[in-house]
This record gives C-alpha cells, structure tokens and sequence, in this order.
C-alpha cells in the first residue's frame, strides 16, 4: 500500500426529515446563497422543506444551474455573492450544482479570472463555506473536494480539486430521490460504478481492504441498482443506493492504491462536444478501456471478473472478455446504451476528441501508468463503434 494522509471534514445526516435539523448547521445572522437547478426542487417539496427549516434565516436565492454547470452562469453567481456580502452557500440538488457551489465559493477569491482555477490549476487558497442538500446521488460531490465546470465558449469540460470546498455539511434523505426520472437513477448508479472502477481497476498495491471495500460498493450497485429502476418508490433501496455512490468517491477507497481516471477525462470531452449525459459518456468508454488496458489491467480484471461476475472458467483472455460483456449487459439493463452511433456521434469525432485531449496534456498521458495517449484515445473509443 502506498503513504497516504486522509481527511474527510464533512458531517453527513443520513435518513428521512433530515432536512429540518440544518437550521443546527447554519447561524442565524449568515447571509446564506441557496443555489439550485431548472426549479425541480419546488416541485418535489425540497425547497418547501428547506426554507421551512431556515425560516427567519437572510437567503438570497439563484437558480438554474445546468445539469452541466456553466462557467458562464457561475460567474453571474459570484457577481451575487460579492454584491449580497455572501457568507454561505447552501446547494440543493445534484452534482452539478453542488460542484457550481464549490467553484463559486472558491471563485470568489479568485483576483483574475475564475477560469484558472480550472485551466492553469490556479492554487484555491480558500472558499466560502458550503453545504448541500443532496436530491440526485451519483458523484458523491457531497462528500469530496472536487469539481467539474463546462464552458460555453471554448467547449471545455474540466475539473479541479481543494481541501477548501469540501461541504462542511451534506444531508441525504432518500425520500428527496423518490420522484427522480428511471434515467436519471440509472445515470446515478454508473457514474458512481465508474468512480469505483477508476480507483479499482489498476494494478496491484498490496490493499486488500480497499479492494474489498470496493467490491462492496460495486455489488451494493449491482445489486440494488435494477431495483430502485424497476420500483421508484422503494426506499429502503434508494437508501442503499445513495450511501453507495458517496462511498464510491469520498476518498475511502481511493487512499493508497493507483487511480487510473482516463474514462472520465476521455468522456468529458464527448460531453462537451456532443451533450451526452455525464454517466452515458462513461458507459461508451469504459469497455474500450478495459479491452485496450487489459494487459496492464490483467490482474485486476481478472480479479474484477471472479469478485464481481462470478467468472472464473475458461483462459486469462476469455475471462476478461466475459468480464467486459458482463459490464456492457448491466449498464444496458439499467437503459443506458454504450455504443458511440446510439449518440449519433459519427466515427469521424474519433479524431477530434483524441486531438484535443492530447493538446490537452502535452507529452503527459492518462491513466494509472500515464501511457494513454493520442492513439490510444483512437483506439479505445473504436471499440464504441
């Protein structure tokens, strides 16, 4: 196993009418920012239940924060923030607008533009505090520093990271999910089972209990994943299934072992380029990965294969292969297509894709060993032919 320091400062309050204790979390006399999306929050009584419990609290209210969070709105955000005197951002909603409250928050103290914080790695020196109310659980967003921005204008899809925009408290009532459309539950369980597989599905590093841990949540998916989109209503399974995506990617299982992260940055660019939902683009990638990789992934597919699939019968080769349909076949039972011409993306954005990524990164590739590059990007976005 590798050094590693953890640190996770954000308290969770877990289960029903967990909503109406963040009045416990907040003091009165903050002026707080309750950021939200297109307005399904007031459809589904969240909002209802949030300004009940802040209520006499000074709120200052922006909406519409895209499902892909916009730079460009961001910045309108921060030009409230600054002009309100904001000292709080309470992020109700999904991934997306919990990861616009953090760049927000950090944008703020940004003297040039916020931009860099993406484009140059511009250091985050501090933030506004945040908290969020989870209503769509997939990027564990809740529970992490990190962050995805898209920008209009440049067609750019990036992320950043800093110990300064952890929420310093997220609530997680499963009821909030009970109303969320099959796609989006299904969009949930693999954006969280490819966070796993990133932090997975590498090499060997000696940590059988993050592996275990690992495996768990990918089961616990598996598992519960078809049931919460056959039965919308049940909640123990919704349950199961929002705790599972916040493990996947609250930095438990990711400490001292290799990340590998290059579906995710591959399926940004798709995102950016053609729309495709976040979790879809994951779905298209993954399985050219793991057949492109899977010399150097040998082990851990293998392992991945017996652990996960029950497949053990059969040679190294046909093992691996089996492991991949098996992948392909869950994400197609959850609807969710993993072919790049069910997008109508044409075998022409091939090349595009992979020149700009490698424009991108310089001589730098992606992946746990950092070998992926221009080339391979072609190849393993040719198996999503």
């Amino acid at each position: 196993m590798n050094n590693f320091q953890f640190k996770n400062p954000t308290k969770i309050l877990f289960g029903k009418g967990q909503i109406a204790n963040i009045n416990q979390e907040l003091h009165p006399n903050q002026k707080i920012l309750l950021l939200y999306g297109g307005g399904s929050i007031k459809k589904n009584g969240v909002y209802d239940q949030v300004m009940q419990a802040l209520k006499g609290y000074n709120i200052t209210e922006f909406s519409g924060i895209e499902a892909n969070p916009r730079y460009e709105t961001c910045l309108k955000a921060i030009n409230l923030v600054k002009k309100e005197s904001i000292e709080f951002i309470l992020a109700v909603g999904g991934g997306s607008v919990i990861d616009a409250a953090k760049f927000i928050a950090a944008g703020v103290y940004i003297e040039t533009d916020p931009w860099m914080i993406l484009s140059d790695r511009a250091k985050v020196k501090q933030a506004l505090p945040i908290g969020t109310v989870l209503t769509l659980p997939a990027t564990a967003s809740e529970m992490n520093g990190n962050a995805v921005i898209t920008r209009d204008a440049t067609k750019e899809k990036l992320a950043f990271g800093s110990p300064h925009v952890y929420p310093q408290f997220s609530v997680l009532d499963p009821e909030t999910t009970l109303s969320l459309p099959a796609r989006q539950i299904a969009n949930g369980v693999v954006d969280a089972f490819s966070h796993v597989i990133e932090q997975y599905l590498t090499y060997p590093a000696d940590a059988p209990l993050q592996d275990r841990m690992a495996e768990g949540i990918l089961l616990t998916l598996i598992e519960e994943g078809p049931k919460t989109y056959a039965d919308p209503k049940d909640y123990t399974s919704r349950a199961n299934i929002m705790w599972a995506c916040t493990m996947a990617l609250n930095g438990v299982i990711g400490v001292g072992v290799p990340q590998d992260w290059a579906t995710h940055r591959i399926g940004h660019e798709l995102t950016a380029l053609f729309e495709i939902d976040h979790a879809r683009t994951l779905a298209i990638v993954m399985p050219g990965i793991f057949q492109h990789k899977s010399e150097q992934k040998k082990h851990k597919l293998l392992q991945y294969a017996s652990r996960i699939w029950n497949i053990t019968e059969g040679s190294e080769e046909e093992i691996i292969h089996q492991a991949v349909d098996k992948t392909i076949a869950f994400f197609e039972s959850l609807g969710i297509k993993t072919k790049l011409k069910d997008y109508d993306v044409n075998p022409e954005a091939i090349n595009e894709i992979a020149e700009r990524l490698a424009k991108r990164n310089g001589e730098i590739g992606l992946g746990e060993h950092q070998d992926i590059h221009q080339q391979d990007v072609v190849k393993i976005l040719e198996y999503a032919l």
